[in-house]
Protein backbone atom coordinates (compact mmCIF):
# COMPACT_ATOMS: atom_id res chain seq x y z
CA UNK A 1 0.00 0.00 0.00
CA UNK A 2 1.63 3.55 -0.96
CA UNK A 3 1.03 6.76 1.28
CA UNK A 4 -1.06 9.72 -0.57
CA UNK A 5 2.63 10.78 -1.50
CA UNK A 6 3.10 7.76 -3.58
CA UNK A 7 -0.14 7.39 -5.11
CA UNK A 8 0.18 11.34 -6.14
CA UNK A 9 3.68 10.85 -7.95
CA UNK A 10 2.38 7.25 -9.60
CA UNK A 11 -0.76 9.39 -11.41
CA UNK A 12 1.48 12.21 -12.56
CA UNK A 13 4.00 9.55 -13.85
CA UNK A 14 1.21 7.87 -15.95
CA UNK A 15 -0.26 11.49 -16.64
CA UNK A 16 3.07 12.44 -18.25
CA UNK A 17 3.42 9.23 -19.86
CA UNK A 18 0.14 9.08 -21.25
CA UNK A 19 1.07 13.14 -22.61
CA UNK A 20 4.57 11.69 -24.22
CA UNK A 21 2.51 9.87 -26.97
CA UNK A 22 3.93 6.99 -26.47
CA UNK A 23 0.86 4.75 -25.65
CA UNK A 24 -0.49 6.22 -29.14
CA UNK A 25 1.40 3.66 -31.24
CA UNK A 26 0.32 0.36 -32.47
CA UNK A 27 3.60 -1.38 -31.89
CA UNK A 28 4.19 -0.15 -28.21
CA UNK A 29 0.12 -1.72 -27.45
CA UNK A 30 0.82 -4.83 -29.21
CA UNK A 31 4.26 -5.43 -26.85
CA UNK A 32 1.89 -4.56 -23.82
CA UNK A 33 -0.39 -7.40 -25.08
CA UNK A 34 1.99 -9.99 -25.92
CA UNK A 35 3.65 -9.10 -22.64
CA UNK A 36 0.24 -10.11 -20.72
CA UNK A 37 0.40 -13.67 -23.07
CA UNK A 38 3.81 -14.02 -21.47
CA UNK A 39 2.52 -13.51 -18.16
CA UNK A 40 0.14 -15.71 -18.46
CA UNK A 41 1.87 -18.92 -20.47
CA UNK A 42 5.14 -18.52 -17.81
CA UNK A 43 3.02 -17.95 -14.51
CA UNK A 44 0.32 -20.37 -14.89
CA UNK A 45 0.56 -22.92 -13.01
CA UNK A 46 1.36 -20.28 -9.90
CA UNK A 47 -1.80 -18.92 -10.80
CA UNK A 48 -3.47 -21.88 -10.52
CA UNK A 49 -2.23 -23.03 -7.17
CA UNK A 50 -3.23 -19.09 -6.26
CA UNK A 51 -6.90 -19.31 -7.07
CA UNK A 52 -6.83 -23.11 -5.97
CA UNK A 53 -5.66 -21.65 -2.34
CA UNK A 54 -7.75 -18.30 -2.39
CA UNK A 55 -11.24 -19.20 -3.59
CA UNK A 56 -11.01 -23.32 -3.62
CA UNK A 57 -11.24 -22.88 -7.75
CA UNK A 58 -10.25 -26.09 -9.72
CA UNK A 59 -7.89 -25.71 -12.17
CA UNK A 60 -10.33 -26.86 -14.60
CA UNK A 61 -12.98 -23.97 -13.77
CA UNK A 62 -9.20 -21.28 -13.10
CA UNK A 63 -8.68 -22.14 -17.10
CA UNK A 64 -12.35 -21.80 -18.36
CA UNK A 65 -13.20 -18.82 -15.97
CA UNK A 66 -9.48 -16.85 -15.64
CA UNK A 67 -6.96 -17.99 -17.39
CA UNK A 68 -8.70 -18.53 -20.87
CA UNK A 69 -10.62 -15.99 -20.94
CA UNK A 70 -7.27 -13.22 -21.25
CA UNK A 71 -5.99 -15.61 -23.36
CA UNK A 72 -8.64 -15.53 -25.85
CA UNK A 73 -9.25 -11.44 -25.31
CA UNK A 74 -5.82 -10.93 -25.61
CA UNK A 75 -5.18 -13.33 -29.24
CA UNK A 76 -8.60 -10.90 -30.32
CA UNK A 77 -7.55 -7.90 -29.68
CA UNK A 78 -4.06 -8.87 -31.40
CA UNK A 79 -5.58 -10.01 -34.43
CA UNK A 80 -8.00 -6.97 -34.94
CA UNK A 81 -6.39 -4.10 -33.47
CA UNK A 82 -5.02 -2.69 -36.82
CA UNK A 83 -8.76 -2.51 -37.82
CA UNK A 84 -9.73 -1.08 -34.30
CA UNK A 85 -7.39 1.88 -34.75
CA UNK A 86 -8.03 2.29 -38.60
CA UNK A 87 -10.24 6.00 -38.94
CA UNK A 88 -13.41 5.21 -40.42
CA UNK A 89 -15.16 6.76 -43.51
CA UNK A 90 -18.44 8.91 -42.66
CA UNK A 91 -21.24 9.92 -45.33
CA UNK A 92 -21.22 13.55 -46.08
CA UNK A 93 -24.00 15.69 -47.34
CA UNK A 94 -23.78 17.00 -50.95
CA UNK A 95 -24.06 19.95 -49.84
CA UNK A 96 -20.36 20.32 -48.39
CA UNK A 97 -18.66 18.10 -51.19
CA UNK A 98 -15.89 18.30 -52.10
CA UNK A 99 -14.74 17.13 -49.08
CA UNK A 100 -14.45 14.30 -46.71
CA UNK A 101 -15.35 13.36 -42.78
CA UNK A 102 -13.78 9.93 -40.81
CA UNK A 103 -14.16 8.86 -37.28
CA UNK A 104 -10.66 8.99 -35.26
CA UNK A 105 -11.10 6.33 -32.11
CA UNK A 106 -8.43 8.34 -30.13
CA UNK A 107 -7.65 6.98 -26.13
CA UNK A 108 -8.86 8.82 -23.14
CA UNK A 109 -5.79 9.14 -21.56
CA UNK A 110 -5.37 8.05 -17.97
CA UNK A 111 -7.77 5.24 -16.41
CA UNK A 112 -8.63 3.35 -13.35
CA UNK A 113 -9.68 0.24 -13.61
CA UNK A 114 -11.22 -1.47 -10.21
CA UNK A 115 -11.33 -5.11 -10.30
CA UNK A 116 -13.64 -7.76 -8.65
CA UNK A 117 -12.39 -11.02 -5.57
CA UNK A 118 -14.74 -13.91 -6.99
CA UNK A 119 -12.56 -13.85 -10.51
CA UNK A 120 -9.34 -11.79 -9.78
CA UNK A 121 -7.78 -12.65 -12.36
CA UNK A 122 -9.86 -12.16 -15.26
CA UNK A 123 -12.08 -9.05 -14.03
CA UNK A 124 -8.86 -7.25 -13.80
CA UNK A 125 -6.89 -8.18 -17.17
CA UNK A 126 -9.85 -8.68 -19.21
CA UNK A 127 -10.64 -4.76 -19.06
CA UNK A 128 -6.64 -4.19 -19.24
CA UNK A 129 -6.57 -5.56 -22.13
CA UNK A 130 -9.48 -3.28 -23.75
CA UNK A 131 -7.01 -0.53 -22.25
CA UNK A 132 -3.73 -1.17 -23.70
CA UNK A 133 -5.31 -1.38 -27.25
CA UNK A 134 -6.95 1.77 -27.06
CA UNK A 135 -3.66 3.59 -25.93
CA UNK A 136 -4.09 4.69 -22.31
CA UNK A 137 -2.01 4.21 -19.51
CA UNK A 138 -3.89 2.56 -16.26
CA UNK A 139 -3.54 2.45 -13.08
CA UNK A 140 -5.17 -1.03 -11.55
CA UNK A 141 -6.97 -1.76 -8.27
CA UNK A 142 -7.19 -5.21 -7.84
CA UNK A 143 -9.59 -6.43 -5.16
CA UNK A 144 -8.28 -6.36 -1.36
CA UNK A 145 -10.74 -9.43 -0.97
CA UNK A 146 -8.44 -11.75 -2.83
CA UNK A 147 -4.99 -10.29 -0.64
CA UNK A 148 -2.91 -13.48 -2.25
CA UNK A 149 -3.92 -12.86 -6.49
CA UNK A 150 -3.46 -9.07 -5.83
CA UNK A 151 0.11 -9.13 -4.37
CA UNK A 152 1.02 -11.79 -7.18
CA UNK A 153 -0.46 -9.37 -10.04
CA UNK A 154 1.26 -6.15 -7.97
CA UNK A 155 4.79 -8.50 -8.03
CA UNK A 156 4.69 -9.56 -11.61
CA UNK A 157 2.71 -7.04 -13.70
CA UNK A 158 5.85 -4.07 -13.35
CA UNK A 159 8.11 -7.14 -14.44
CA UNK A 160 6.22 -7.78 -17.78
CA UNK A 161 4.40 -4.62 -18.81
CA UNK A 162 5.26 -0.66 -19.10
CA UNK A 163 5.52 0.48 -15.24
CA UNK A 164 5.57 3.42 -16.48
CA UNK A 165 2.25 3.09 -18.31
CA UNK A 166 0.75 0.71 -16.05
CA UNK A 167 0.66 0.67 -12.54
CA UNK A 168 -1.13 -1.56 -9.89
CA UNK A 169 -1.74 -0.44 -6.26
CA UNK A 170 -3.16 -2.43 -3.64
CA UNK A 171 -5.36 -1.94 -0.58
CA UNK A 172 -8.60 -1.69 0.80
CA UNK A 173 -11.41 0.69 1.26
CA UNK A 174 -9.24 3.23 2.38
CA UNK A 175 -7.11 3.50 -0.77
CA UNK A 176 -9.86 3.22 -3.40
CA UNK A 177 -11.18 6.10 -1.69
CA UNK A 178 -8.09 8.00 -2.00
CA UNK A 179 -8.07 6.91 -5.77
CA UNK A 180 -11.60 7.89 -6.24
CA UNK A 181 -9.99 11.57 -5.00
CA UNK A 182 -8.30 12.24 -8.71
CA UNK A 183 -9.53 13.40 -11.55
CA UNK A 184 -9.56 9.92 -14.22
CA UNK A 185 -10.26 10.06 -17.74
CA UNK A 186 -12.31 7.08 -17.07
CA UNK A 187 -12.93 4.82 -14.26
CA UNK A 188 -14.55 1.08 -14.84
CA UNK A 189 -15.33 -0.84 -11.74
CA UNK A 190 -16.91 -4.26 -11.21
CA UNK A 191 -18.28 -4.90 -7.83
CA UNK A 192 -21.44 -4.16 -6.25
CA UNK A 193 -24.28 -1.51 -6.51
CA UNK A 194 -23.39 -0.22 -3.28
CA UNK A 195 -19.64 0.68 -3.88
CA UNK A 196 -20.67 1.26 -7.71
CA UNK A 197 -22.68 4.09 -6.62
CA UNK A 198 -19.87 5.40 -4.38
CA UNK A 199 -17.53 5.17 -7.51
CA UNK A 200 -20.45 7.22 -9.61
CA UNK A 201 -20.69 10.22 -7.21
CA UNK A 202 -17.03 10.35 -6.85
CA UNK A 203 -16.72 9.92 -10.80
CA UNK A 204 -18.98 13.10 -10.90
CA UNK A 205 -17.06 15.59 -9.15
CA UNK A 206 -14.84 15.19 -11.79
CA UNK A 207 -17.27 14.86 -14.91
CA UNK A 208 -15.20 11.23 -15.48
CA UNK A 209 -17.09 8.87 -17.33
CA UNK A 210 -17.46 5.46 -15.75
CA UNK A 211 -18.18 1.59 -16.76
CA UNK A 212 -19.90 -0.03 -13.74
CA UNK A 213 -20.01 -3.89 -13.77
CA UNK A 214 -22.84 -4.74 -11.00
CA UNK A 215 -25.14 -7.46 -10.83
CA UNK A 216 -28.38 -7.77 -9.27
CA UNK A 217 -31.14 -10.78 -9.20
CA UNK A 218 -30.78 -12.77 -12.13
CA UNK A 219 -33.58 -15.16 -12.35
CA UNK A 220 -33.95 -17.96 -14.66
CA UNK A 221 -37.26 -19.17 -16.66
CA UNK A 222 -37.69 -22.79 -16.73
CA UNK A 223 -40.80 -23.72 -19.14
CA UNK A 224 -42.29 -27.39 -19.08
CA UNK A 225 -40.16 -28.89 -21.83
CA UNK A 226 -41.91 -32.18 -22.96
CA UNK A 227 -38.61 -34.28 -23.80
CA UNK A 228 -36.76 -35.57 -21.14
CA UNK A 229 -33.45 -35.44 -22.73
CA UNK A 230 -34.26 -31.65 -22.92
CA UNK A 231 -34.98 -31.43 -19.22
CA UNK A 232 -31.45 -33.48 -18.03
CA UNK A 233 -29.46 -30.65 -20.10
CA UNK A 234 -31.67 -28.03 -19.14
CA UNK A 235 -30.94 -28.89 -15.14
CA UNK A 236 -26.70 -29.85 -16.09
CA UNK A 237 -27.12 -26.32 -17.34
CA UNK A 238 -28.72 -24.64 -14.70
CA UNK A 239 -26.41 -26.50 -12.21
CA UNK A 240 -23.49 -25.04 -14.12
CA UNK A 241 -24.71 -21.61 -13.72
CA UNK A 242 -25.65 -21.71 -10.32
CA UNK A 243 -23.02 -24.10 -8.97
CA UNK A 244 -19.98 -23.87 -11.50
CA UNK A 245 -18.81 -20.45 -10.85
CA UNK A 246 -17.17 -19.65 -8.11
CA UNK A 247 -20.14 -21.50 -5.84
CA UNK A 248 -22.76 -19.21 -7.12
CA UNK A 249 -20.45 -16.07 -6.53
CA UNK A 250 -20.57 -14.91 -9.55
CA UNK A 251 -22.54 -11.15 -11.38
CA UNK A 252 -24.27 -13.47 -13.63
CA UNK A 253 -25.17 -16.50 -11.68
CA UNK A 254 -28.11 -17.67 -11.76
CA UNK A 255 -29.71 -15.91 -8.23
CA UNK A 256 -33.27 -17.48 -8.35
CA UNK A 257 -35.80 -20.16 -10.57
CA UNK A 258 -39.38 -19.34 -11.78
CA UNK A 259 -41.04 -22.67 -12.99
CA UNK A 260 -45.09 -23.92 -13.36
CA UNK A 261 -46.39 -25.14 -9.75
CA UNK A 262 -46.80 -28.62 -11.84
CA UNK A 263 -43.24 -29.09 -13.06
CA UNK A 264 -41.79 -27.58 -9.61
CA UNK A 265 -40.97 -31.67 -8.57
CA UNK A 266 -39.56 -32.60 -11.97
CA UNK A 267 -37.08 -29.77 -11.62
CA UNK A 268 -36.01 -30.28 -8.20
CA UNK A 269 -35.56 -33.92 -8.99
CA UNK A 270 -33.04 -33.58 -11.68
CA UNK A 271 -31.23 -30.83 -10.10
CA UNK A 272 -30.68 -33.20 -6.77
CA UNK A 273 -29.21 -35.66 -9.55
CA UNK A 274 -27.34 -33.10 -10.93
CA UNK A 275 -25.57 -32.16 -7.78
CA UNK A 276 -24.91 -35.69 -6.85
CA UNK A 277 -23.12 -36.27 -9.86
CA UNK A 278 -21.19 -32.79 -10.63
CA UNK A 279 -20.45 -32.01 -6.54
CA UNK A 280 -21.20 -35.27 -4.35
CA UNK A 281 -23.83 -35.34 -1.78
CA UNK A 282 -21.50 -34.87 1.39
CA UNK A 283 -20.73 -31.11 2.86
CA UNK A 284 -17.04 -32.30 3.88
CA UNK A 285 -16.07 -34.28 0.45
CA UNK A 286 -17.85 -31.66 -1.97
CA UNK A 287 -15.89 -32.07 -5.15
CA UNK A 288 -15.16 -29.42 -8.32
CA UNK A 289 -16.77 -26.06 -5.99
CA UNK A 290 -15.19 -23.31 -5.19
CA UNK A 291 -14.98 -21.91 -1.23
CA UNK A 292 -16.94 -18.96 0.30
CA UNK A 293 -14.19 -16.78 -0.22
CA UNK A 294 -14.22 -15.08 3.41
CA UNK A 295 -15.82 -15.72 6.95
CA UNK A 296 -18.08 -12.44 6.68
CA UNK A 297 -19.73 -14.01 2.97
CA UNK A 298 -20.30 -17.01 4.81
CA UNK A 299 -22.15 -15.47 7.84
CA UNK A 300 -24.30 -13.25 5.65
CA UNK A 301 -24.91 -16.44 3.15
CA UNK A 302 -25.91 -18.83 6.64
CA UNK A 303 -27.86 -16.07 8.16
CA UNK A 304 -30.05 -15.99 4.74
CA UNK A 305 -30.94 -19.27 5.67
CA UNK A 306 -31.32 -19.72 9.14
CA UNK A 307 -34.86 -17.35 8.82
CA UNK A 308 -37.15 -19.99 10.31
CA UNK A 309 -39.04 -19.18 7.17
CA UNK A 310 -37.07 -19.71 4.76
CA UNK A 311 -35.13 -23.12 6.58
CA UNK A 312 -38.29 -24.31 6.08
CA UNK A 313 -38.25 -24.33 2.49
CA UNK A 314 -35.04 -26.08 1.88
CA UNK A 315 -36.13 -29.25 0.19
CA UNK A 316 -31.97 -29.96 -0.61
CA UNK A 317 -28.49 -29.27 1.12
CA UNK A 318 -28.98 -26.67 3.60
CA UNK A 319 -25.16 -27.76 5.19
CA UNK A 320 -22.49 -25.96 5.92
CA UNK A 321 -18.27 -26.49 6.83
CA UNK A 322 -17.47 -23.64 8.73
CA UNK A 323 -13.68 -24.34 8.83
CA UNK A 324 -13.20 -24.66 5.16
CA UNK A 325 -15.76 -22.25 4.45
CA UNK A 326 -17.88 -24.57 2.09
CA UNK A 327 -22.00 -24.38 1.85
CA UNK A 328 -23.48 -27.35 -0.06
CA UNK A 329 -25.41 -26.63 -2.93
CA UNK A 330 -28.78 -25.70 -1.64
CA UNK A 331 -32.65 -25.83 -3.37
CA UNK A 332 -35.04 -23.90 -1.73
CA UNK A 333 -38.97 -24.14 -2.75
CA UNK A 334 -41.20 -20.81 -2.60
CA UNK A 335 -39.64 -19.34 0.18
CA UNK A 336 -41.65 -16.09 1.24
CA UNK A 337 -41.24 -13.27 -1.09
CA UNK A 338 -40.63 -10.64 1.76
CA UNK A 339 -37.48 -12.56 3.15
CA UNK A 340 -34.20 -11.09 2.51
CA UNK A 341 -32.91 -13.92 0.01
CA UNK A 342 -35.89 -12.80 -2.44
CA UNK A 343 -34.79 -9.29 -2.36
CA UNK A 344 -30.95 -9.27 -2.06
CA UNK A 345 -28.36 -10.57 -4.73
CA UNK A 346 -27.52 -14.07 -2.97
CA UNK A 347 -23.71 -14.34 -4.48
CA UNK A 348 -23.30 -17.98 -3.11
CA UNK A 349 -25.24 -21.24 -3.52
CA UNK A 350 -28.48 -20.92 -2.84
CA UNK A 351 -31.22 -21.45 -5.13
CA UNK A 352 -35.10 -20.47 -4.32
CA UNK A 353 -37.01 -21.72 -6.80
CA UNK A 354 -40.18 -19.92 -7.11
CA UNK A 355 -43.71 -21.50 -8.41
CA UNK A 356 -46.11 -20.16 -10.76
CA UNK A 357 -50.01 -21.00 -11.89
CA UNK A 358 -48.66 -20.11 -15.88
CA UNK A 359 -44.99 -19.67 -16.57
CA UNK A 360 -46.22 -16.35 -18.15
CA UNK A 361 -46.39 -14.99 -14.79
CA UNK A 362 -42.81 -15.05 -15.04
CA UNK A 363 -42.79 -11.83 -16.99
CA UNK A 364 -44.64 -9.84 -14.76
CA UNK A 365 -42.58 -11.36 -11.66
CA UNK A 366 -39.18 -9.73 -13.21
CA UNK A 367 -40.27 -6.69 -14.25
CA UNK A 368 -41.13 -6.13 -10.46
CA UNK A 369 -37.55 -6.46 -9.60
CA UNK A 370 -34.84 -3.79 -10.55
CA UNK A 371 -33.41 -4.62 -14.44
CA UNK A 372 -30.87 -8.09 -14.01
CA UNK A 373 -27.41 -8.19 -15.62
CA UNK A 374 -28.88 -11.19 -16.98
CA UNK A 375 -32.16 -13.22 -17.89
CA UNK A 376 -32.13 -16.93 -18.81
CA UNK A 377 -34.82 -18.75 -20.12
CA UNK A 378 -34.93 -22.63 -21.11
CA UNK A 379 -38.10 -22.51 -23.68
CA UNK A 380 -38.81 -24.12 -27.12
CA UNK A 381 -41.44 -21.82 -27.04
CA UNK A 382 -41.14 -19.47 -29.98
CA UNK A 383 -43.53 -16.90 -28.74
CA UNK A 384 -43.08 -16.87 -25.10
CA UNK A 385 -39.17 -15.76 -26.55
CA UNK A 386 -40.42 -12.90 -28.60
CA UNK A 387 -42.41 -11.93 -25.26
CA UNK A 388 -39.77 -12.36 -22.86
CA UNK A 389 -37.61 -10.40 -25.28
CA UNK A 390 -39.94 -7.55 -25.87
CA UNK A 391 -41.72 -7.10 -22.38
CA UNK A 392 -38.58 -7.56 -19.97
CA UNK A 393 -35.08 -5.39 -19.53
CA UNK A 394 -31.77 -6.96 -18.99
CA UNK A 395 -28.29 -6.42 -19.54
CA UNK A 396 -28.69 -9.84 -21.98
CA UNK A 397 -31.07 -12.90 -22.31
CA UNK A 398 -29.91 -15.95 -23.10
CA UNK A 399 -31.76 -19.19 -24.08
CA UNK A 400 -31.45 -22.27 -23.06
CA UNK A 401 -28.28 -22.15 -21.91
CA UNK A 402 -26.28 -19.80 -19.14
CA UNK A 403 -23.44 -17.79 -18.64
CA UNK A 404 -22.02 -18.31 -21.75
CA UNK A 405 -22.70 -15.00 -23.32
CA UNK A 406 -20.21 -13.76 -21.02
CA UNK A 407 -17.44 -16.03 -22.91
CA UNK A 408 -18.69 -14.56 -26.87
CA UNK A 409 -16.34 -11.66 -27.89
CA UNK A 410 -18.82 -10.45 -30.37
CA UNK A 411 -21.79 -9.99 -27.89
CA UNK A 412 -21.46 -6.84 -25.48
CA UNK A 413 -20.97 -7.49 -21.83
CA UNK A 414 -23.13 -5.32 -19.60
CA UNK A 415 -25.81 -4.31 -17.53
CA UNK A 416 -28.72 -1.75 -17.57
CA UNK A 417 -30.54 0.57 -14.83
CA UNK A 418 -29.44 -0.84 -11.28
CA UNK A 419 -27.69 -3.71 -12.87
CA UNK A 420 -24.47 -1.17 -13.96
CA UNK A 421 -24.13 0.53 -17.69
CA UNK A 422 -21.27 0.61 -20.54
CA UNK A 423 -19.96 -2.81 -22.37
CA UNK A 424 -17.45 -4.50 -22.79
CA UNK A 425 -15.41 -7.69 -24.57
CA UNK A 426 -13.59 -7.74 -27.89
CA UNK A 427 -14.31 -4.54 -29.97
CA UNK A 428 -16.63 -3.21 -26.44
CA UNK A 429 -13.59 -3.14 -24.42
CA UNK A 430 -11.64 -0.98 -27.38
CA UNK A 431 -14.51 1.14 -27.33
CA UNK A 432 -15.24 1.66 -23.89
CA UNK A 433 -11.99 3.51 -23.47
CA UNK A 434 -12.15 5.40 -26.05
CA UNK A 435 -13.29 8.42 -27.74
CA UNK A 436 -14.59 8.67 -31.35
CA UNK A 437 -13.37 11.87 -32.65
CA UNK A 438 -15.50 13.51 -35.50
CA UNK A 439 -13.02 14.96 -38.27
CA UNK A 440 -14.35 16.91 -41.37
CA UNK A 441 -11.62 18.28 -43.85
CA UNK A 442 -13.24 20.51 -46.53
CA UNK A 443 -11.53 21.53 -49.70
CA UNK A 444 -10.81 25.39 -50.64
CA UNK A 445 -12.56 24.81 -54.18
CA UNK A 446 -16.08 25.56 -54.95
CA UNK A 447 -17.41 28.37 -52.90
CA UNK A 448 -20.59 29.08 -53.48
CA UNK A 449 -21.75 32.53 -55.13
CA UNK A 450 -24.76 34.15 -55.72
CA UNK A 451 -26.50 34.12 -60.04
CA UNK A 452 -29.45 36.15 -59.24
CA UNK A 453 -30.14 38.35 -56.32
CA UNK A 454 -31.86 37.94 -53.46
CA UNK A 455 -28.88 35.93 -52.36
CA UNK A 456 -30.51 34.83 -49.15
CA UNK A 457 -33.70 33.85 -51.02
CA UNK A 458 -31.19 31.68 -53.23
CA UNK A 459 -29.40 29.99 -49.93
CA UNK A 460 -32.78 29.00 -48.92
CA UNK A 461 -33.95 27.02 -51.77
CA UNK A 462 -30.03 25.64 -52.58
CA UNK A 463 -30.33 24.05 -49.21
CA UNK A 464 -33.81 23.07 -49.66
CA UNK A 465 -32.94 21.23 -52.78
CA UNK A 466 -29.58 19.55 -51.43
CA UNK A 467 -30.75 18.44 -48.36
CA UNK A 468 -34.25 16.58 -51.04
CA UNK A 469 -31.20 15.08 -52.98
CA UNK A 470 -33.12 17.56 -55.98
CA UNK A 471 -29.84 17.06 -58.48
CA UNK A 472 -31.93 18.12 -61.18
CA UNK A 473 -33.18 21.29 -59.35
CA UNK A 474 -29.79 22.18 -58.07
CA UNK A 475 -28.62 21.97 -61.79
CA UNK A 476 -30.92 24.14 -63.19
CA UNK A 477 -30.52 26.29 -60.16
CA UNK A 478 -26.73 26.69 -60.33
CA UNK A 479 -27.34 27.57 -63.98
CA UNK A 480 -29.81 30.04 -63.41
CA UNK A 481 -32.96 28.07 -64.70
CA UNK A 482 -34.71 27.58 -61.89
CA UNK A 483 -35.76 30.92 -59.90
CA UNK A 484 -35.31 30.56 -56.06
CA UNK A 485 -38.46 30.59 -53.71
CA UNK A 486 -38.98 34.01 -52.61
CA UNK A 487 -38.36 34.37 -48.45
Amino acid sequence: MEDDHGMRRSVEELRQTFKSGKTRGVDWRKSQLRAILRLIEENKDNLYKLLQSELGKHPVESYRDEIGIVKKSVDLALSCIDQWMSPKKGWLPLLFLPASTKLLSEPLGVVLIIGSWNFPISLILDPLIGAISAGNTVMLKPSELAPNCSSYLAKLLPIYLDSKAIKVIEGGREVSNQLLEYKWDKIFFTGSVKVGKVVMAAAAKHLTPVTLELGGKCPAIFDSLPNNADIKVATKRVASGKWGACCGQACIGVDYMLVEQKFATTLIEELKKTIKTFYGDDVRNLKNMSKIINKFHFDRLRNLLEDPAVANCIVYGGSFDEKNLIIEPTILLDPPLNAEIMNEEIFGPLLPIITLDNIKESIEFINLKPKPLALYAFTKNENFKKQILTETSSGSVTFNDTMIQFACDDLPFGGVGQSGFGRYHGKYSFDAFSHEKAVLERSFYFELEPRHPPWNNFKLEFLRLAYNYDYVGLVLLLLGLKKPLSS
